[in-house]
């Protein structure tokens, strides 16, 4: 893929990183000219541009990513570059850095924005994961599609613990993604048996998030949830 990333800071460079190392291209554009740093990340393509303009964004030539990465430190910036890729250049998928958790809710596809990653949240939902087992977490929204990437640590007493992933009858509109156990990521398979504090990743709609817990944790868990809110 074709991407650009709008801020070089370390959020913009560690994103370009890596996208590079799994063989993408990059582009990296920068307002500011003390923050360009070639040398960091030698394989990009550096642009010294404000992002917000339409010149500067034609002059790269944003028509012609594959994405869009507002990650600059500015919510507003995130934004204006959002909706620009998305509207003026009909970039096929645009990503944006929430940066304050006040302003999460304008992130979304009315701005231009596909996936909003707020990094206070997914830092709290890392947090609270750590700490509440037999409860669900939600990672991620992925805003267009209004689905969540959402996590389950399995406590030893969800009714089915020690039975393969095939027998656990998940709603419509759900999918079981991933299984962290320890240090190990597992792509699930059917005759795959859930453990006692597995991490499940789920990417399911909002709508049926109340119905995968159940599943999963048993149908009182979403009363307990609810007494807890």
């Amino acid at each position: 893929m074709r991407v650009a990333i709008a801020g070089a800071g370390n959020v913009g460079r560690s994103i370009a990183q890596e996208l590079i190392e799994n063989g993408h291209q990059v582009m990296l554009i920068e307002r500011q000219p003390k923050m360009l740093r070639p040398d960091r990340v030698p394989a990009a393509e550096w642009v010294l541009a404000d992002a917000c303009e339409l010149t500067s964004l034609e002059e790269a030539d944003i028509a012609g990513c594959d994405v869009v990465v507002a990650a600059t430190g500015d919510d507003k910036v995130n934004l204006v570059v959002s909706l620009l890729a998305k509207t003026e250049f009909a970039v096929p998928r645009v990503v944006a850095r929430v940066n304050r958790a006040e302003n999460e809710w304008l992130f979304t596809d009315q701005w231009g924005v596909d996936v909003a990653v707020s990094k206070p949240r997914v830092m709290a939902a890392l947090v609270e994961e750590a700490v509440t087992v037999g409860d669900l977490v939600r990672l991620m929204t992925f805003r267009q599609g209004e689905a969540n990437l959402v996590e389950i640590t399995l406590p030893p007493t969800a009714p089915y613990v020690g039975r393969p992933i095939h027998a656990v009858p998940l709603p419509r509109d759900s999918a079981l993604v991933a299984i962290v156990r320890g240090k190990r990521v597992l792509v699930p398979s059917p005759d795959d048996p859930i453990e006692a504090g597995d991490e499940l990743i789920f990417v399911c709609t909002a709508e049926v998030e109340d119905d995968v817990r159940a599943v999963i944790l048993g149908p009182g868990s979403v009363e307990r949830t609810r007494e807890r809110g």
